[in-house]
């Protein structure tokens, strides 16, 4: 089942039916977080462990590896690539090099992170709910989106440094969230930018679009630009849209315009950072910029 919360952005899918079957395929032993206490030896991280974050690993040539389960991309410089989601509290990797016959398995705590919580009471709940039929719309459109994250290209996008796609005051940030008449909403997943609708919108790495939509219910106009191995960026209440379907684009090239339009309280794009399924933190690839 999906569902996709306009400025939250919120995606949830049913793990596929390869990574089900990944921890069978090669019998791994890092089942029991019990049995984890370090990362596998000879496994490089570009960052700290830390809820919302993407993190660029570095394996031996030639090495297979596995992150919570999820049999990775390796490329040719033995980089891999993955997301620690919101409230995800373990890291598990498995690692086989090409002249073993079995993965050496390891992982860690992810330590926890505060967010920011507001409470709204007495609102009309037909401003809270979506009815029946706009509930039917959000699941078709929502379907859209997870199909074009599903892509595990090749390509590696993701290692090129992230620029902002736009500038702006920051109005929302990663893992909010709202309390809508007591009951808790979907949390804000991603990055908000407030400018003038207009202000140009760029590519943050470089990348191939996936998803070209000029008028989803929530989102508004909507553009994900997929970075490689399963990490991709989404833009959306876009007041124009400058790519097509299939179009590459390079770090700093145009993508749209900022705007209102879904359901939006103000000019502003809403940009989302994914790993697969997995809601990233968009500073967090940008921080020093911050």
């Amino acid at each position: 089942m999906t569902s996709i919360n306009s400025s939250t952005d919120v995606l949830v899918r049913a793990p596929s039916v390869a990574t089900r079957a990944f921890a069978l395929l090669w019998g791994l032993v890092c089942h029991s977080p019990m049995a984890i206490a370090a990362l596998p030896a000879g496994v490089q991280l570009d960052a700290n462990v830390e809820r919302g974050r993407m993190l660029i690993g570095k394996v031996e040539n030639g090495a297979r590896v596995s992150v919570n389960r999820r049999d990775v991309r390796v490329d040719t410089q033995g980089r891999f690539v993955f997301g620690i989601g919101r409230d995800d509290s373990r890291l598990a990797i498995c690692v086989r090099l090409s002249t073993e016959t079995s993965a050496r398995c390891g992982g860690v705590d992810v330590p926890g992170r505060d967010y920011r919580i507001e409470r709204v009471d007495g609102l009309p709940p037909s401003t809270v709910s979506p009815d029946p039929a706009e509930q039917a719309r959000i699941a078709a459109e929502a379907a859209l989106v997870a199909k074009a994250r599903e892509r595990n290209d090749a390509r590696s996008d993701f290692a090129h440094a992230f620029v902002m796609p736009a500038k702006g005051r920051i109005s929302g940030v990663y893992g909010s969230q709202r309390i809508l008449n007591g009951a808790p909403r979907a949390p804000h997943m991603g990055l908000d930018i407030a400018a003038p609708t207009g202000t140009p919108i760029v590519a943050p790495a470089p990348g191939v679009v996936t998803l070209v939509h000029e008028d989803m219910l929530l989102p508004g106009k909507t553009v994900i630009l997929d970075h490689g191995h399963g990490i991709s960026s989404v833009f959306i209440h876009m007041s124009r849209i400058d790519v097509k379907l299939g179009d590459r684009v390079e770090s700093g090239g145009a993508i749209g315009a900022i705007g209102s339009t879904g359901r939006s309280s103000g000019p502003h794009l809403h940009w989302g950072l994914n790993w697969f399924d997995i809601k990233l933190d968009p500073a967090k690839v940008v921080e020093s910029l911050l």
